[in-house]
């Protein structure tokens, strides 16, 4: 608009199309189109006409699906892709491709905006641990929410999930031990956010929970807490949570034994191996190998993951642990 203004001035002051090109070095035609114009006023922008579309039986059962979302927690909602694997596999005559998913997706909902950062390297061998949080159906049909571990592996983006009640030492270790055992080696350094339940990093300082540190001398790895803060030092593993979550726990299973439950979920796990890296162009299976190279070795013994504590019963025989969970025992 800035060079339609400065053809009007000169117009103004008496300077033909000729001069006015010269000067603007542009077209005389250019020149000539303009300073002919009277009206300058912006006309109404035309609507969209959306075309048919393959997705248009199916924009239903989306809306659907993103409605019921808003009952669940923000963690566990329909992604495009999920929406799309979904489609794939409960629709018959679905055929849209994911990126007409993904649009219509992005039209009816916002993204949240998520800073870069720089990208770590890791060895193989080495293993991220996080806690993440999701909402389950029980036997009855009541929600009810569990923690599930998660352990990635950020070199082949290899990830296992376990479900527990609650994230103490006690958990963690249980779980690890399990996938030791699974995987038939050790991870020979594990990255913990300084917010879990097996100790915390204070400046130098690290403050571990007995029962993990006695887990941790009897597997033998090396262990690092991030810094507070700073949960891009384990970005690999924050980011499976909720790959997991969103692939694994949606829609929202319905639970009645959780070892059961447990032994499925590695089964599941192992299988979105097949699936090809984000970045280094092969399946995540064969890169694992490389991380089960460079395990330690299993100890002979399995680690007894409980702690030993003396507690007192009141008169109907219950107690009390960790000040929130009442257990029933014999009043003797």
């Amino acid at each position: 608009m800035s060079q339609i203004e400065t053809i009007k001035d000169l117009q103004a002051q008496g300077l033909g199309p000729v001069a006015i090109a010269e000067r603007l070095n542009i077209t005389r035609k250019t020149v000539s189109k303009y300073m002919a114009l009277d009206e300058f006023e912006q006309g109404p922008k035309e609507s969209h006409v959306e075309l048919p579309s393959k997705l248009d039986p199916f924009k239903p059962l989306i809306q659907q699906w993103l409605a019921e979302d808003r009952k669940h927690r923000y963690k566990q909602r329909h992604t495009a892709m999920r929406i799309h694997k979904r489609l794939t596999a409960e629709c018959e005559d679905y055929d849209a491709s994911y990126p007409l998913v993904q649009r219509y997706v992005k039209r009816l909902r916002e993204y949240r905006h998520k800073e870069g950062t720089l990208e770590l390297i890791w060895q193989p061998g080495e293993a991220q641990v996080d806690f993440g949080e999701a909402d389950f159906m029980d036997a009855s049909g009541k929600k009810r929410m569990y923690k599930f571990l998660c352990v990635s592996f950020p070199y082949s983006n290899a990830g296992y999930v376990q479900l527990f009640g609650g994230e103490t030492a006690e958990c963690v270790a249980h779980g690890l031990q399990d996938l030791f055992h699974r995987i038939g080696g050790v991870p020979t350094r594990l990255i913990f956010d300084n917010a879990s339940g097996v100790g915390r990093r204070v400046s130098d300082n690290v403050r571990m929970a007995e029962v993990f540190l006695r887990f941790k001398a009897h597997y033998g790895f090396q262990i690092t807490f991030c810094n507070p803060y700073s949960g891009h030092e384990k970005g690999n593993v924050e980011n499976k949570v909720g790959y997991m979550r969103r692939n694994l726990f949606v829609p929202l299973p319905t639970v009645t034994d959780v070892q059961e439950f447990n032994r499925e979920l590695l089964e599941r796990c192992e299988a979105d191996w097949q699936r090809e890296h984000y970045k280094k162009s092969m399946p995540i299976h064969l890169l694992f190998e490389d991380d089960k190279k460079a395990f330690l070795y299993l100890p002979k013994t399995q680690f007894n993951a409980c702690r030993y504590t003396r507690v007192k019963t009141d008169g109907y025989g219950k107690f009390l642990v960790d000040g929130k969970h009442f257990y029933s025992s014999s009043p003797d």
